[in-house]
């Protein structure tokens, strides 16, 4: 349970990737409550995530837990920044890792939909998370993605910076072209 002071989207949105990415369940307490429901809508390859998982102590098993037995070098970006404050925020998101069995290299990109609670420290109390794209690219690709992922702004990046750093890889293009396409771009 948080008992820490009220907290901002961007402090929420932070924290979820701090868990995540460095794989640090126990910091989620101050990014979803209690009974918070994660829901993901997975358009790409199977990534072995639930459909819907409900409580905090779940969430954590399947974003971090379980997450990190499976992938290391994990880079994530929001490709926009919440307000100070709001109930409901959605804004796409870049993730890159490897794989730690093969080594293989996954980059995607979908959206995240968040759902703030209005009392209290103002955790989310809902996440969606919808894969677009998610591509697997072999092990010799992986200096070249993780050196792009590593120019990036942490954890606020943008679509434009994202496409301007990214290396020539045929296998990208599919991510990339889902970022433009969410854009309006074509």
């Amino acid at each position: 349970m948080f008992d820490g002071p009220c907290l901002t989207p961007r402090d929420v949105l932070r924290g979820y990737f701090h868990a995540k990415d460095e794989n640090r369940p126990h910091l989620l307490a101050a990014v979803f409550s209690a009974d918070a429901q994660l829901r993901v809508v997975n358009r790409a390859m199977d990534m072995g995530f639930p459909d819907v998982t409900q409580g905090l102590e779940a969430i954590a098993d399947v974003l971090v837990r379980r997450f990190g037995q499976t992938y290391e070098n994990i880079y994530s970006f929001y490709l926009a920044a919440p307000p100070e404050s709001t109930e409901v925020f959605s804004c796409p998101w870049l993730v890159g890792m490897t794989e730690k069995a093969t080594q293989n290299v996954r980059v995607g990109c979908g959206s995240y939909d968040w759902t703030f609670q209005q009392d209290g420290a103002q955790l989310a109390c809902a996440l969606v998370i919808t894969i677009d794209a998610m591509e697997v690219l072999p092990p010799q690709d992986r200096d070249a993605v993780l050196g792009w992922l590593r120019q990036l702004q942490y954890p606020w990046s943008s679509r434009a910076e994202v496409a301007t750093h990214a290396p020539a890889l045929a296998l990208l293009a599919p991510v990339l072209q889902c970022l433009r396409s969410d854009a309006g771009v074509a």
